[in-house]
């Protein structure tokens, strides 16, 4: 079964059923069917700028980033639980709310993109 944790700010109207459904979907049809957890973090633009610094050694403001369990060493490499725990996705919610605007679309779809775009880079999709 895959497990999907969704932690936002308080004032960030995000629907975690929606989240959830849309992630679990994303990584059945990607072929992830065993027992795994993934984590979806929604911060604002301050967290994200703090995140990006401390872990990529950057200053710019990014929309969606992604962490496996390899690229932040705690754990186990092979956890004695069976569970695959693929990462985490840190959306910053202010960014895909002007996004979303200039997009011309909800603040729900470009949502969904960002963790769909961050998804993918948990399964090893990278840009080119």
């Amino acid at each position: 079964m895959i497990k999907v944790s969704v932690k936002k700010q308080s004032g960030y109207p995000v629907s975690s059923r929606k989240i959830k459904e849309h992630l679990k979907s994303i990584l059945s049809s990607k072929g992830i069917v065993s027992d795994a957890e993934v984590s979806v973090v929604f911060v604002g633009k301050a967290k994200m700028l703090e995140v990006g610094k401390k872990y990529l050694k950057d200053k710019n403001l990014h929309n969606v980033l992604s962490f496996t369990e390899e690229e932040v060493p705690s754990g186990f490499v092979f956890p004695p639980d069976g569970i695959i725990r693929l990462g985490e996705i840190i959306v910053c919610f202010p960014l895909a709310v002007e996004e979303a605007g200039r997009e011309n679309k909800t603040i729900e779809e470009r949502v969904l993109e960002l963790v769909e775009h961050g998804a993918m880079h948990l399964m090893g999709v990278h840009h080119e």
